[in-house]
Formats: structure tokens, sequence, C-alpha cells
């Protein structure tokens, strides 16, 4: 296994560039029964379904994904990924944690790195999320990052097997919390 680009550096955690040679690792990260619960999805997507959308993914310039990785050993932990809509210089953030890397306070920090990178170098005007209302966790993390609730969308989401609400959240320039650990 190849040693990590690194891009951003923070306290336990740092973005990389995303690769094939981890896409594997991505897949079962994504199948976890309690990843796919968060995201309120009810199938698996097949190893070759993720490995076409890889491909896709990595030629569409207005999604910025980043390897979340342990800066003591390198090993990834998680993607964050930043939906950009150029027109208006915003972007929707996604991130999925490894299984085993849930429960370490990881998802903050991998969420205020990325939004870092969107808010200070990619010169975004503001990232915004959806979570389901009863992901608490997520929500946590969420606002220990920056986020704040910023909406409400009535029973558009999926939790065992119930039908609930999603909560918007979202970060602008003048809420994030500083400096910015981008060197000059």
């Amino acid at each position: 296994m190849s040693d990590p680009h690194l891009l951003l550096r923070g306290e336990r955690l740092a973005l990389a560039l995303t690769t094939a040679e981890h896409l594997a690792e991505y897949h079962r990260w994504e199948t976890d029964p309690a990843t796919m619960l968060g995201y309120g999805t009810q199938v698996p997507v097949s190893w070759e379904t993720r490995a076409a959308g890889y491909e896709a993914q990595a030629r569409n310039d207005q999604r910025t994904a980043f390897e979340v990785v342990r800066l003591d050993d390198g090993a990834p932990v998680g993607t964050t990924v930043l939906r950009v809509d150029p027109a208006v210089r915003t972007a929707e953030f996604f991130m999925i944690l490894a299984p085993e890397a849930r429960g370490h306070g990881f998802a903050a920090e991998a969420a205020v790195l990325t939004l870092d990178w969107g808010l200070h170098l990619a010169a975004l005007r503001m990232v915004w999320l959806k979570v389901l209302e009863p992901n608490a966790r997520a929500i946590r993390a969420y606002e220990r990052a920056g986020f704040r609730p910023a909406g409400r969308l009535r029973q558009a989401g999926w939790w065992r097997g119930e039908s609930c609400d999603e909560l918007l959240m979202d970060v602008v320039r003048a809420d994030f919390p500083g400096p910015s650990r981008i060197p000059a």
C-alpha cells in the first residue's frame, strides 16, 4: 500500500487524495448496515456498480473527494465529499467513516478539515448537508464541526423501517471556527 498524499493535517487526522487502491475499503464502509441506516438507504450497491461509479466520480470536476487518514499510521478511516455548485459557490457535504473508526471523535475533526478546505481554499460561500433526524450522533458531530440547523424536510428520510424528517444544516465562512490549518 502506498503512502497517502496528505493535503491538510489536523490534530489526529488528515485529508488525503482518494485512491482506487482503497476502493474495496470504501465499498466495505458504504455497505456496512450502520452506514446504510445513517444514509437511509435500503439496498447495498454491488462491487461492480461501485467500481464503475468511482471512475465516473473521479472525472467529475464538481465533486471534490477526500480520504480521511489517521496521522499516526496513515490508515484510511473514512471519506468526505464536497459536491460543489459552481454557479453559487456552495457545496453539499457527505461523510462516511469506517465502522471501526466510529465513536472516536473522528467525524467532527474530518468535517472541520473538509470545511477548512472548502471555505478557505475552495472559496465556497456555504457548505450544507442533510442528516436524518434520528441520527443524533451524526448531528452532534456536525454541530461540533460548526454546522448549524438550517431547515427540515418533513418525512423525507427512512430510519429503521419508518419515515422520518431530514434535517438541513449549513455553515458559512463567518460561522466557521478558525484559524485555517492551510499553510500559508
